[in-house]
């Protein structure tokens, strides 16, 4: 018998692939979330490889893939481990897990979406009710199936006045939460994608820690605005989401051989570049907050990419708002995106519609996820 009291567990293993945050909450009438206790593990280096791989096509991948998936669900299922074990709750406290998968492809104007998951071994190994599959409702409906959390941002972060919640994590998306009108939200272009493959190439470091290696560099305003006006994407209107399908290592060096090729005599070193990626990264969210929410009066940045100070310097600089971390609001940084998938997972059990067509563009308002009974 579940208890009446509303638990849920949210997982989440990002674009940036650097391991899984689990978030275990109770949650009001309302949807009002309180932490009750969390859990960051690390995922493999060779699942990690695995994973990042299975962004593109390659050999044998449909087994790789459903390989790659399980071994996800494995470490899903210890993170709930860690989560009941870092409280005196059974799996019977619980009413169900949330949990996204990885994207491997994201195409909605192709009609599909993909994330590896194995939402029915996660159910086997945990004893707990699973809700998965979040996107390809919304897709089905004509939307983009992304951003997912600006309904979960409105119902954590909306104030009196017009704000911005921006996550970086590999990519960056933003949620315009304006006191009265609907929420609206869409991605802005690439966070930590680019900037930790860059970093990964030249140094060997996973991610750039706390944009050191940058600010050892100077950011070329040439190379930045090629980057930024040879790509249409970041013209394009909202409703729109992106991934690792468009922005990857084959973006970036297409895009730098042909700006080299064309100034020849300029000598950037790795270091510039990947200052040059944080300015890419600073310019495109602040072009979209000036285009689509120019009465935004501060910005609440969650996920990776609010702990690399030269980030977050860099688009205070470049939106001229105040911009802090949602530690402030009451809710770490990396916890944001674990408990948006708790969330998801309360909103589905209670038929409350995750998927707004003022955020993904989709004909009407959607229940996100499938279940899978325990």
């Amino acid at each position: 018998m579940k208890s009446s009291v509303s638990i849920y567990i949210g997982l989440m293993s990002g674009t940036s692939i650097d391991g899984i945050d689990g978030v275990l909450a109770q949650f009001s009438a309302t949807g009002q979330p309180t932490i009750i206790t969390s859990t960051s593990i690390a995922l493999p280096e060779s699942l990690r490889h695995e994973l990042l791989a299975l962004n593109q096509s390659g050999p044998d991948e449909l087994v790789r893939a459903a390989r790659a998936a399980n071994s996800l669900a494995a470490h899903y299922a210890a993170a709930c481990r860690h989560l009941l074990e870092n409280t005196h709750l059974e799996t019977n406290d619980i009413n169900a897990i949330g949990a996204h998968g990885q994207t491997v492809r994201h195409n909605p104007g192709a009609g599909y979406t993909l994330q590896l998951n194995a939402p029915a071994l996660l159910a086997e190994l945990s004893g707990l009710n699973v809700i998965a599959d979040f996107r390809t409702r919304d897709v089905a409906a004509g939307g983009q199936g992304a951003p997912l959390v600006p309904a979960f941002h409105a119902t954590v972060f909306s104030h009196h006045k017009p704000r911005i919640v921006l996550n970086l994590g590999g990519m960056a998306n933003i949620s315009v939460l304006d006191p009265g009108e609907p929420v609206r939200g869409f991605d802005t272009g690439p966070a930590n994608v680019l900037l930790d493959l860059w970093c990964e190439r030249h140094t060997g470091q996973a991610y750039d820690k706390n944009g050191e290696w940058a600010a050892s560099g100077t950011s070329c305003t040439g190379l930045l605005h090629h980057l930024m006006h040879s790509e249409p994407w970041f013209a394009a209107p909202p409703p729109k989401s992106t991934g690792r399908d468009l922005f990857n290592a084959a973006w970036l060096d297409e895009r730098l051989r042909a700006w080299q090729s064309s100034h020849p005599a300029a000598k950037l070193d790795p270091a510039d570049i990947q200052a040059t990626l944080v300015e890419l990264t600073a310019q495109s969210v602040a072009d979209a907050i000036r285009q689509e929410a120019p009465d935004s009066e501060d910005i609440l940045v969650c996920g990776g990419g609010a702990f690399n100070a030269g980030l977050m310097q860099a688009l205070a600089k470049a939106t001229g708002l105040p911009v802090v971390t949602t530690d402030a609001a009451g809710v770490p940084v990396q916890m944001v995106e674990a408990l948006a998938f708790a969330w998801l997972a309360w909103a589905y059990d209670n038929n409350h519609p995750a998927g707004l067509p003022s955020v993904t563009g989709a004909r009407k308002p959607t229940i996100l996820g499938c279940l899978y009974k325990a």
